[in-house]
């Protein structure tokens, strides 16, 4: 199994755009219900017409069970939403990432030698980790899923992360949040906390966090010092440049978003609640969106009738889900139907158990 992408051949490299749709659409036919193809909302429309199903990446790592029978399962995302659908598919479905070098920014702002160092530090200033609760978001690792599933914590996503943490918080007195702050400063802050008083951000690059023990042992959310560098990129500055030039607007933003940015909105939510909530708004109705830019674009494209467009007037798309080009799907499936398996994603069966215990008991607390 491959770790690095290996480069293109320069017959997919050249080839142009119909080529490339003639050779998928073709290879795709070949391979039949052997094959699925997952695609997550943030993919560019050139990837996202061959998708058997989109969404975020846990509702597509819940899609991918929805073929039993098949062999392939081709997710076009980024490495831990092919990670996760490993952990959640039986043994004999091959995971295959496209571009191995489709990675998440966010993800990696946290590896498993910082956390469990986090964890240790943690246990010093408290006395032991009794009271933590880790809870991870999904968009994490496969070994960071495993050591939540290891020590009594729970796998979230921008959709369950309140009903997640509130578990957390019901099994113990704190909350180690990780990897994305924001997230979990949001998610705290509708269940009702103070973020001054009862949050503290933990910088894995300083000891303790870069907090005092005091301040540790008050804390009731641990939140780990990462972020996503797309929905960073929202500010209320912009809100309210939008809010000017449409009176009348709806703000819609992503909870990766800062929290001042979430107070600014109407409304904020994962990738599903601003497609439903965009879909099920009247006509005629204004909504700037605060998500990724390829989303917005085809949620403009999909609602003439709606004015729909990007809090980012300079646009800034995730440059890691950028990376699934047609041509590397074209590389992948033809190779899957020559019977070459490419860029298989597979958990080490010591991580995927405690993973798979980590997603099983978000299952359970979010059902």
């Amino acid at each position: 199994m491959a770790s690095v992408q290996v480069p293109l051949p320069a017959e997919y490299v050249d080839q142009s755009p119909e080529a490339l749709d003639q050779r998928i659409r073709a290879a795709k036919a070949k391979l039949g219900d052997r094959l699925v193809i997952l695609g997550h909302h943030y993919q560019r429309d050139e990837i996202i017409e061959y998708a058997d199903f989109r969404g975020d990446s846990y509702k597509l790592a819940k899609d991918a069970n929805l073929r039993p029978d098949a062999e392939y399962i081709v997710f076009c995302g980024v490495h831990f939403m092919a990670e996760s659908a490993d952990i959640l598919t039986p043994e004999s479905v091959k995971v295959i990432l496209p571009n191995l070098a489709a990675g998440c920014s966010m993800a990696d702002m946290a590896n498993i030698f910082q956390v469990r160092r986090a964890w240790r530090d943690i246990a010093t200033a408290l006395g032991s980790t009794d009271s933590v609760v880790p809870v991870t978001y999904i968009n994490s690792a496969a070994n960071l899923k495993a050591f939540v599933g290891e020590h009594g914590g729970t796998v979230c996503t921008s959709t369950n992360a309140p009903t997640a943490v509130k578990w957390a918080l019901d099994q113990g007195e704190k909350v180690l949040f990780f990897p994305d702050q924001h997230l979990g400063r949001n998610t705290g802050v509708k269940l009702g906390f103070d973020p001054d008083a009862d949050m503290v951000v933990w910088d894995p690059f300083k000891t303790m966090g870069g907090n005092s023990v005091e301040a540790v042992q008050r804390a009731k959310f641990l939140l780990w010092k990462g972020h996503c560098s797309v929905h960073k990129r929202f500010t209320v500055e912009q809100i309210a440049a939008a809010r000017a030039s449409h009176p009348g607007i709806k703000v819609l933003v992503h909870p990766e978003c800062e929290l001042d940015v979430v107070r600014a909105a109407d409304l904020n939510g994962s990738t599903e609640f601003i497609l439903n909530t965009v879909e099920a708004a009247p006509a005629g109705s204004a909504w700037a969106i605060g998500t990724e830019i390829n989303m917005v674009s085809r949620l403009a494209k999909a609602h003439p009738d709606k004015t729909i467009f990007c809090l980012d007037p300079q646009i800034c798309p995730c440059s890691t889900m950028y990376r699934i080009h047609p041509s590397f799907l074209c590389w992948t499936l033809e190779n899957l139907a020559e019977g070459n398996v490419v860029n298989q994603v597979k958990v080490p069966d010591d991580v995927r158990q405690w993973a798979l215990v980590a997603l099983q008991r978000m299952l359970t607390v979010c059902a």
